[in-house]
């Protein structure tokens, strides 16, 4: 028997004998009304179900338990899902790197496709640009762990968040929260609706998010890790019959917070050390920084019977960003990078949704037409000279897919899925070297460059069909347990900094990946839901990993995109919700991650040769372990107004942010949060303080590797938020 076939067994035999003790607990101990646990239900599968019948490893998290945990954005879902990395981007302020189960995207560079898909509502947001949302407005978020390539398509290899926006009512609601805390933090989020008539109603929200810099930099005298956002939503619902919606949404965030630059993690050129305090920077490139992100959808929804609902779903998106990232942290240009990006993208889909008494499912088609683009120097002072990239990538995807669930029993059932998708791609890359700094392109002198490195355009498709399968089985009316199959896709594509001087195969692109992932999983509810358990094993064969490299060399850096790995992944999750008593909940979540390369071709300039070296190379943002414990005390007092407090800790083992280690990789690490929540008897008026990051721990979550005299020997670091406290005060009605 295989070491995959072994490692499932024993988490389905351990499942099984969870759920026998969860039935004899049930028996025994009853329990009030007042003591359950509210069920979850979610749209993984694109139609509503209890999440404890979805054969999917999904983290459900509501709108009231991110405001109780003081949650700002996306990255604290880390702290919520097992096995999940959500991280700001290397240099940015909001662009997203996300990993889930070992498998993502570290390069948010324009035409490189992300590994974890992220959906607002129903809508695919291509990319990672301007892609750390910030939370307000949000009914929920969704986390799916695993391949989701049957019902979410193209790169969602790894996984998929969806950030589920907030559902209008029949009754006007106005929500306002102002929130005043550390680093002269003050935020104001302001949300509401209302029906005009029976059939039409509308609804928006604006949320403006300030704070001054974590540090300084001390060259410029900029604020470091700073933040100054304005996001807004708006929408109207129609429904002229009832059996008809339509819903119209548009949403846009500028982002106008300072460039944010690295720590130095090494002695500069003239011997200096490191700068004391990690969130300091010596950088010359320039402070500004601005990313700008909107979209709008249209929503179409027909019941067209008891059993069958049309839905459409029309969408259109564009991104810009000018930035400047300072790979070096010192005034001079050893390795400086402006650099714009510009993104825009049509999506249609249409889905047929079947809920019958026996078979439930949905079949749909996708299309995309999208372009992403965008341009940098690369200044590299001790070369004297800087190097132009430049390009984009036109992306035209269609996909017929279908999921279909059939009750064999009331206790057994079994789901089928499939989707075949088609890519096809035009990209065009150029990079050139100029002399001194700066491009003509980035305000440098008007001259010819004097070697064009790349100058070419190609285009590529890619197809392939994603299957699912899986079989999910009643142990008891509470608990469920299920094994399950599906293949996720990445799509291929065109390296845009490739150099074909150096390589010259970049002009032919790289090729797609994919992941075959198999798992088993328990869920259920116990004592009579009081105690709810989610378990889940899994296995991934991974193949044909692209993997982003750029190697220093005497005349500048050069890039390789590669199809250079495979590798194994396993995997075991565990997630909790217990009411211990009335007022008492606990909540917990475990994850764990074994990835090995099986393979890594290198690509040697010397020889022109591909050297296996899978024994020097880890996973990048795939810690073994990832925990997180929260414990909940809700007081009530004689007024009937509540106090709910929580103590959140969480845990990371040690983390390699590249395939290759270096001085940057992080140990591990532990965050203590706590929160305090005063309700009103009313409900209308809220009061909060929150800590996060109690004690101050300093931890990386990205940086940047370039090593060498010619390069100052770069080592920047970047790191997640110091401790912060914050006042909160809401208004409800």
């Amino acid at each position: 028997m295989s070491k995959a076939a072994r490692w499932l067994l024993g988490v389905s035999v351990a499942g099984l004998m969870l759920g026998d003790v969860a039935w004899a607990q049930q028996a025994a101990d009853p329990a009030t009304d007042s003591d359950v646990l509210q069920e979850v239900v979610v749209t993984a599968r694109r139609r509503a179900e209890n999440l404890k019948d979805v054969p999917v490893a999904v983290t459900a998290i509501s709108a009231d338990q991110l405001q109780a945990q003081g949650s700002v954005n996306l990255t604290d879902l880390e702290y919520k899902s097992p096995n999940t990395t959500v991280q700001v981007a290397r240099g940015s302020n909001s662009t997203l790197i996300a990993f889930i189960r070992g498998v993502g995207q570290q390069d948010p560079l324009w035409g490189f496709e992300p590994g974890v898909g992220l959906y607002v509502d129903d809508v695919y947001v291509a990319r990672p640009q301007g892609a750390v949302l910030d939370i307000y407005d949000v009914s929920r978020i969704e986390v799916l762990r695993g391949p989701q390539g049957t019902l979410y398509g193209r790169n969602t290899i790894g996984g998929a968040i969806k950030y589920v926006t907030r559902d209008m009512t029949d009754q006007p609601t106005a929500n306002a929260r102002v929130e005043i805390g550390s680093y002269n933090e003050h935020n104001v989020i302001l949300s509401g609706s209302t029906p005009l008539s029976e059939k039409f109603a509308i609804g928006g929200a604006v949320a403006i998010y300030r704070h001054d810099g974590y540090g300084h930099n001390l060259y410029t005298g900029a604020d470091q890790y700073n933040k100054d956002v304005v996001a807004g939503r708006i929408s109207a619902e129609f429904k002229p019959t009832e059996k008809f919606t339509i819903k119209v949404a548009a949403d846009q965030t500028n982002d106008m917070s300072n460039a944010k630059s690295g720590h130095r993690e090494t002695a500069t050129p003239a011997g200096a050390a490191p700068l004391p305090d990690d969130y300091d920077t010596m950088a010359g490139v320039g402070d500004h920084n601005f990313v700008t992100n909107r979209g709008m959808s249209l929503t179409a929804e027909w019941q067209l019977s008891d059993q069958w609902l049309l839905k459409a779903i029309s969408a259109y998106r564009d991104g810009y960003t000018q930035t400047n990232i300072d790979f070096d942290n010192l005034p001079q240009p050893y390795l400086d990078v402006p650099a714009w990006y510009k993104d825009h993208q049509f999506s249609q889909e249409v889905q047929a949704v079947y809920t019958g008494e026996r078979l439930q499912g949905v079949a749909g088609i996708y299309y995309m037409d999208a372009t992403a683009a965008g341009a940098f120097d690369t200044d590299v002072q001790n070369l004297g000279l800087s190097i132009l990239t430049s390009g984009s990538v036109k992306t035209k995807s269609i996909a017929g897919f279908t999921d279909l669930s059939y009750d064999i029993t009331d206790d057994l059932k079994v789901s089928l899925g499939g989707r075949y998708t088609n890519d096809d791609k035009t990209g065009s890359v150029y990079r050139a070297y100029y002399l001194g700094i700066r491009s003509p392109m980035f305000g440098g002198k008007q001259q010819a460059p004097f070697s064009i490195r790349t100058n070419y355009t190609n285009d590529r498709s890619f197809g392939e069909f994603t299957p699912r399968a899986s079989v999910s089985y009643k142990l008891t009316p509470d608990v469920t347990g299920y094994v399950s199959y599906s293949k996720g896709f990445k799509s291929g594509g065109f390296d845009m900094r490739g150099d074909a001087v150096l390589t010259p195969d970049t002009v032919k692109g790289y090729n797609p990946e994919t992941v075959n992932s198999y798992e088993v999983g328990l869920k259920g509810d116990y004592l009579d839901r009081r105690l709810t358990l989610n378990l889940a094993g899994f296995y991934a064969d991974y193949s044909g990993q692209q993997v982003t490299t750029q190697v220093p060399t005497a005349t500048g850096i050069a890039s390789f995109v590669d199809n250079a790995g495979a590798s194994h992944i396993y995997g075991l999750e565990f997630e909790a919700v217990a009411k211990l008593t009335r007022q008492l909940t606990a909540q917990a979540n475990v994850g764990y991650t074994l990835a090995q390369f099986d393979k890594f071709l290198s690509y040697d300039l010397t020889s022109r040769q591909y050297v296996d070296v899978a024994n020097t190379r880890g996973f990048q943002n795939t810690p073994k372990w990832t925990t997180g414990f929260t414990l909940s005390y809700l007081l009530p007092f004689d007024d009937k107004s509540t106090l709910n407090s929580s103590a959140s800790v969480s845990y990371r083992s040690f983390t390699q942010l590249y395939d290759t280690a270096s001085i940057l990789d992080q140990p591990g690490y532990t965050l203590l949060d706590l929160n305090f929540i005063w309700t009103s008897a009313d409900d209308h008026w809220q009061v909060g303080l929150h800590a996060k990051n109690l004690t101050d721990e300093r931890y990386r979550v990205g940086g940047y590797p370039f090593g060498g005299a010619t390069y100052a020997n770069s080592f920047a670091a970047y790191y997640g938020p110091p401790r912060t406290i914050t006042g909160t005060i809401g208004l409800h009605f």
